[in-house]
């Protein structure tokens, strides 16, 4: 059997500390706590899923396959690294992590409404991105004052614009 080498990288895979110039530790002498896992899978397979137990459906969804959901791993990503620097600080450091972080990112993670909202526990749907349709060209000039206000131009595109201010218009 050939060896198939080092496993590919996943998102918000954290090297092991190697010793390496920019893995030490700002004090010299001071080395750098290894973390607890190397890669987000480790954690949310190790930690996060057995600690964080839902019933799913309803309030809470989850997909199976959380990987393919971008929100998804920048969220976990987010809360695995938060984790790893505080459940080494003593006294509230795990609390913090509670308060700060998951109590803020597991509702909008799982919840009706977030990343999963159209996937449970056995399937998956790709999420739909929003359409955009870009600004004209003009639409992001500074104002006179170099204000961020749209400057509407008389006359391009002649859509209704509403009453938005042209271009001189005092609109203070």
């Amino acid at each position: 059997m050939t060896d198939p080498g080092p496993p590919p990288e996943l998102p918000g895979d954290v090297p092991a500390n190697d010793g390496s110039p920019d893995r030490q530790a700002a004090a010299p002498g001071t080395a750098v706590p290894e973390p607890a896992y190397y890669a987000l899978e480790d954690w949310l397979t190790g930690y996060f899923l057995p600690m964080f137990r839902r019933t799913l459906g309803g309030e809470y969804r989850w997909c199976h396959q959380w990987w393919q959901h971008g929100e998804a791993i920048s969220r976990l990503t987010s809360l695995w690294h938060a984790w790893e620097v505080l459940r080494l600080q003593p006294g509230t450091g795990i609390a913090t992590w509670y308060r700060d972080h998951l109590d803020h990112q597991l509702p909008i993670l799982m919840g009706p409404r977030g990343p999963f909202y159209q996937c449970s526990e056995t399937t998956h749907r790709e999420p739909h991105q929003a359409d955009v349709t870009p600004a004209p060209e003009y639409w992001w000039d500074l104002g006179d004052d170099n204000d961020l206000m749209p400057v509407a131009v008389p006359g391009a595109g002649d859509d209704d614009h509403g009453d938005a201010p042209e271009a001189g218009d005092d609109i203070g």
